[in-house]
């Protein structure tokens, strides 16, 4: 009997979608900080 072994392309997969997700997380929130900043100073008298 052949032992089973998973598919190493099915971890690769989720480590790129990660990434990626990781990235677009992280650009979202910097262009939020960066646009709050420039509000509150056009803001100010």
């Amino acid at each position: 009997m052949s032992v089973k072994r998973k598919r190493p392309a099915l971890q690769q997969k989720r480590e790129e979608v990660n990434k990626r997700a990781i990235l677009w997380i992280g650009t979202g929130i910097a262009l939020l900080i960066v646009l709050i900043i420039v509000l509150i100073l056009i803001s100010q008298p």
